[in-house]
Parts: C-alpha cells; sequence; structure tokens
C-alpha cells in the first residue's frame, strides 16, 4: 500500500501512460498534463460548493457518461480521492451529473447522470462531455465525493479559458480542472483533498 504518494509522484507513476489503468483505447487520453504540486500534509481540503437544483439520487453506476450519437467535445476526466495526509481513499463514491453541450439538464431521466467508486488506489475515471454554459452559468460539473463512513463533499468544477468564468458568481480558480488536447479528446485531471 502506498504510504504517502505525492500528487507529483502518482501523476508520474503513469496515470496517462500507456498501457495504464486510464488507457481505454491507444491515443485517447493519454496526453501528459502538466504536474500538481506535490501534496503534503495538511494541503487544503477541496472547496466545497452547493449542489445546485439539478442533483437526482440514484443515479446508474458507470464510468462512462458519453452516448453514442451524442453532441459536445468528448472528455475523459480522471484523478484521486485523497486525504489532507495524501493517502488515497479507495471506495470511495463520486456521483457527477452535469448540463449537455446546449446546457440542459435531463432531470427526466438520467443522462449525463452516473456514479462511481474509486479504485483500491484512490483512482477514479469519467468519460463524459464538456457540457455547455447557460444563463448565469459558466461550463461546470457537479459531483458528491464521499469516503466510505465518511462526511460528503459536493463541489463543482470549472473548465480553464472560459469567458464566462468572470460573470459566474459561483466559479472558484481552486476548481479548475487541468486540461490538455489529444486525438480529438479533451484529457483532464482533478484530484480531490477530503477532509
Amino acid at each position: 500500500m502506498i504510504e504517502k504518494p505525492t500528487r507529483r509522484a502518482v501523476l508520474g507513476a503513469g496515470v496517462f501512460a500507456a498501457g495504464s489503468w486510464l488507457a481505454i483505447e491507444s491515443g485517447l487520453a493519454e496526453v501528459p498534463l502538466p504536474l500538481t504540486p506535490a501534496c503534503h500534509d495538511g494541503d487544503r481540503a477541496t472547496l466545497r460548493q452547493t449542489e445546485g437544483p439539478f442533483f437526482k439520487p440514484s443515479s446508474p453506476e458507470r464510468i462512462e457518461l458519453l452516448e453514442t450519437g451524442m453532441a459536445g467535445q468528448p472528455i475523459e476526466l480522471a484523478g484521486f480521492v485523497l486525504s489532507r495526509a495524501c493517502k488515497p481513499h479507495a471506495g470511495a463514491l463520486l456521483d457527477f451529473w452535469q448540463a449537455d453541450d446546449k446546457g440542459r439538464y435531463d432531470n427526466s431521466g438520467f443522462r449525463l447522470r452516473g456514479h462511481q467508486f474509486t479504485d483500491a488506489e484512490g483512482r477514479y475515471r469519467l468519460r463524459s462531455i464538456v457540457p455547455g454554459a447557460y444563463a448565469g452559468r459558466t461550463r461546470h460539473i457537479h459531483v458528491k465525493v464521499q469516503p466510505r463512513g465518511g462526511r460528503v463533499l459536493t463541489t463543482q468544477l470549472y473548465f480553464p479559458g472560459e469567458s464566462q468564468n468572470r460573470s459566474d458568481g459561483l466559479f472558484r480558480h481552486e476548481l479548475l480542472v487541468r486540461t490538455a488536447k489529444n486525438a480529438g479528446w479533451l484529457a483532464g485531471r482533478f484530484d480531490f483533498v477530503l477532509d
């Protein structure tokens, strides 16, 4: 078991390397992303944000929200769920929901909604599309993260370079996903740090 991983060491260990657990098909989201700062004991926890009006419980368990023929920029978002002491949270629950590429939520079904659990190393992976912006809101993905037996973190993830980031009152720089393009896909990285 990993005692005190660093985000830098974890990324360097092959998170986006060919043949890693993230490699779904050759060339999709294997592009290296900028290294994150080293994880230190006592790192700040990921910021909490409102869940908003569109959360629905009982989403299906899946990592693939992307459907055949779905419009929008495909994204593979991956990362780790860590404690403030840099230890991975195995079996942590992540529940994602988001708007489609036009900024609309599916409130009658579970399109672009799903939950999953981290693996033994605290890793997660989500395949979806980049959500559309809508009145008053920049592009964002909602997520609830809960370690086994722990408290739920509800937050939102944002995208760099969006003009509406400046006018969205909920936007926080600390919640930006690191991104890079690769073979028509967007590779995204965000590590959650829990209290």
